[in-house]
């Protein structure tokens, strides 16, 4: 029997309503599971921008919702940060104190957390916080309020509040990124590294299992490999890509080739060596990676205009002054 169209109407919403009924709901992150998450990427944070990891994971939990806010989810930002007319990334509009605000998008949450870091670190409103110490988190807390991040009148005692009730100040003092559910390791508890004795060089084992080797001339590096990327090694160092650049004389399209040295501090304004005579092929930047020394002070030393290049058999002064 051929059914009449209100009856089809109804009897459709009535399958629409069943269907949707039995569909899963999105699964909510819990704040434990976010603190789990997260707390790693609040941490290396922490050790490249003084801006301690409680304060990080509280103003993430408390602006995402512990990650469920429609701003997380869609664009990846944690921490409600704006436009603030001069993004040039991609932007999400939705009302907050006003209709229509823009917010930033991030490819991923690891981005909201370093522009995070960034946002905190190069703006002069903020600059009294980092005055603190990082384990004075009831500080910052105010300190936040009072710069102009929330319009909250009540933000610091949230953010206190979530700090206290999940023991976030434990990451404020610790000096190696947790990960999993290992314990939390404190200035006070952690071992001191096992020193090879090598004529060359020493190596020590950092966190996350990432090899670290100091070199003669008492600068940390790593041996680049196959397919290295800067974020790369921006994930798993704690440096960022404007510190690599500088400390390694790379361009912003630097491709990384096996074996390559790269530094993760600033080299030396001299090396260990007096000299080194050139052999076919060498630059100038070749040598001042070979010895960790910074290129400008190269050229300086030895009277050459900086983007010339060294002939085979030539020597180069490396400690002092090439003589007049």
């Amino acid at each position: 029997m051929k059914l009449s169209a209100p009856l089809s109407l109804l009897a459709i919403l009535l399958i629409s309503a069943s269907v949707a009924q039995t569909q899963p709901a999105e699964r909510k992150f819990t704040r434990q599971e976010y603190i789990q998450q997260y707390k790693s990427m609040a941490v290396k944070e922490m050790l490249q921008s003084g801006v301690p990891a409680s304060i990080t994971l509280a103003q993430g939990i408390l602006e995402s919702g512990d990650g469920n806010s429609l701003l997380a989810r869609k664009a990846n930002n944690h921490f409600g940060i704006k436009c603030h007319g001069s993004w040039p990334g991609e932007k999400f509009y939705m009302d907050d104190d006003t209709k229509g605000e823009c917010f930033r998008v991030y490819e991923s949450v690891f981005d909201s957390y370093k522009d995070h870091s960034e946002f905190l670190s190069t703006r002069g409103r903020y600059a009294d916080l980092f005055k603190l110490k990082r384990t004075d988190y009831k500080g910052w807390a105010h300190g936040l309020k009072k710069a102009g991040y929330a319009t909250n009148p009540k933000y610091p005692q949230l953010l206190i509040k979530i700090i206290e009730e999940n023991n976030l100040q434990l990451y404020d003092d610790v000096t190696t990124v947790p990960e999993g559910n290992e314990k939390v390791i404190t200035k006070e508890e952690k071992p001191q590294p096992k020193r090879d004795k090598l004529a060359d060089e020493s190596e020590f084992t950092v966190s996350m299992g990432s090899k670290v080797r100091v070199s003669k001339n008492n600068i940390k590096y790593i041996v680049a490999h196959e397919g290295s990327t800067f974020e790369g090694f921006e994930r798993n160092y704690d440096i960022r890509k404007w510190q690599l650049t500088r400390y390694n004389d790379f361009d912003d399209n630097h491709k990384f080739i096996e074996g390559e040295i790269v530094y993760l501090q600033p080299k030396r304004g001299k090396a260990l060596e007096e000299y080194h005579i050139v052999v076919s092929g060498e630059t100038m930047r070749d040598i001042s990676q070979k010895y960790g020394i910074k290129l400008k002070k190269l050229y300086k030393k030895n009277r050459m205009e900086p983007g010339t290049q060294p002939v085979a058999g030539q020597k180069l002064y490396l400690r002092k002054n090439k003589p007049r």
